[in-house]
């Protein structure tokens, strides 16, 4: 820790925004450093070298060289910093030179090298993390994110030198970076690391698991994420070890960019509005319904889903929901892609009912936008979903979610009930488990609340009223690090 009381951290990550994203976790490494550079952390960001990164720096200097592990070409270690301000850490190292996506290939096969990759982000985050640093910043605290950083607890484990305390977040335990037994010397670990109390997972070296094993505190993106994964199905597998270490296990619920997404300033929709000119609402809806070319029909809420059409997302127990969803009467719009099942499926219902039922097939971030601010009713049915930011935008926009109660979901959105609706609590309507009949009841729960426009327009209120800023996140994380460090 410096002299002047700041906590020291290394966040150490395998994407980055704005130089290579392949999903949340790109996003969540650019704005939580700087979150907690707000409260006084003296964090540092590091990242692989991908010609991406290397590209978009503004400017860079040579930090150190690095000593490489067995097998590898030679590595320097850059500094320069990042659009937030955070200061930023790039491994150059040849490795990492490969055009398009940072895990795989223009064929989306998995880059073969994938294990010694990441090793070396693992072991470059160790070694800055020791007192055998090249670098003389030290941190008092390595922060590692995902599988691709998993390997850095296990070298720390094994160094017989001071070292940093260590966190590690999983933000989604799907993805493990499992690799053949025998990477486990060529990336510089003892052979005996290769148990079931070491790296080793189904005979195999778990990158993951090396980091859930090894590291001081676990957390993931939401509290109730944090108890699913604990057992079967949602542990992946994992399940016996995270609750084993259940005690040092916890969840922080992610936060979203509050001035990206803002109705008040927000330079894509109809119009601005806020908790306090609600009415100007109904103008995003029916500039919505006009661009989507639905009749417009006040007297009808129009539910929204955006995200990937995925089985995972529930997105097939909805699409039994459509047919009685129109009969409520009520509109839908559908904005995603993902499997040719699912968006046929869609675009067959968008046919069978052009007045009511819209769907487009892609990504389009100004259409996002227009959705959140022009529907009413935002629908997310996920299986499961570690954190989601999806209902947090739609709470910040007016558009009360409805959502199955699991992970961040459950975490996020206060049921509708006589006692949440009185108590000004309420911000959306839950159920469970997922099923078609819960949705639907979910569904109708909704509209008929929709047509009692007093309690409507204060559950709207109390959702614009919720705190899912980055900073109040950070808050959560600056607790965690004083905590390990006390």
């Amino acid at each position: 820790m410096r002299k002047d009381g700041r906590v020291k951290v290394l966040f150490a990550v395998s994407e980055l925004a704005p130089y290579v994203k392949t999903g949340a976790l790109a996003d969540t490494a650019s704005a939580l450093p700087a979150a907690l550079a707000g409260h006084g952390v003296d964090v540092r960001l590091l990242v692989p070298g991908y010609p991406q990164v290397i590209e978009g720096l503004k400017s860079r200097g040579k930090a150190a060289v690095l000593p490489s592990l067995p097998g590898m070409p030679p590595a320097q270690l850059l500094a320069s910093k990042h659009p937030t301000g955070v200061q930023l850490l790039v491994i150059a190292c040849d490795i990492y030179n490969r055009p398009g996506a940072p895990y795989q290939d223009a064929a989306g096969q998995d880059w073969p090298d994938n294990a010694l990759r990441f090793a070396l982000l693992s072991y470059v985050a160790a070694l800055l993390s020791t007192g055998a640093s090249p670098f003389p910043w030290v941190p008092d605290l390595l922060h590692c994110n995902d599988w691709q950083t998993g390997l850095a607890p296990a070298y720390l484990r094994y160094v017989d030198s001071t070292r940093a305390r260590t966190v590690m977040t999983a933000h989604h335990l799907a993805d493990q970076g499992l690799f053949e037994a025998d990477y486990t010397v060529r990336v510089g670990l003892p052979v005996d690391a290769m148990s079931a109390n070491g790296v080793e997972f189904n005979g195999q070296l778990g990158f993951l698991k090396s980091g859930l094993q090894f590291a001081e505190r676990i957390t993931t993106v939401s509290p109730t994420y944090a108890q699913e994964i604990q057992t079967a199905p949602l542990g992946m597998g994992l399940e016996d070890l995270l609750a084993r270490r259940s005690d040092v296990v916890s969840g922080i619920l992610n936060g979203i960019d509050t001035d990206t997404w803002d109705p008040d300033n927000d330079p894509y929709i109809e119009r601005y509005y806020n908790a306090g000119r609600l009415a100007h609402k109904e103008d995003n809806r029916r500039a919505l319904r006009t661009r989507l070319g639905l009749p417009d029909r006040p007297e009808a809420p129009l539910f929204a889903m955006v995200g990937r059409l995925l089985d995972r997302k529930g997105v097939d127990v909805l699409a039994e929901v459509v047919p009685q969803l129109v009969d409520m009467p009520a509109q839908l719009v559908v904005l995603g892609s993902g499997d040719e099942c699912h968006e046929a499926r869609f675009s067959s219902l968008a046919q069978e009912f052009p007045d009511q039922v819209s769907v487009k097939i892609g990504y389009d971030e100004t259409l996002m936008h227009q959705i959140e601010a022009g529907a009413d009713i935002a629908l997310i049915p996920s299986r499961y979903e570690p954190c989601g930011v999806n209902q947090m935008y739609s709470q910040r926009y007016g558009t009360p979610p409805v959502v199955h109660a699991t992970g961040g979901l459950k975490d996020s959105v206060v049921d509708v009930s006589p006692t949440t609706l009185a108590a000004k609590t309420a911000t959306g309507f839950a159920f469970a488990p997922l099923t078609v009949d819960n949705l639907l009841q979910a569904c109708k729960r909704a509209a008929e609340l929709f047509r009692n426009r007093r309690n409507w327009r204060q559950l709207q209120k109390n959702g614009m009223a919720q705190d899912f800023s980055w900073d109040s996140t950070a808050t959560h994380y600056l607790e965690l690090y004083r905590s390990l460090l006390d």
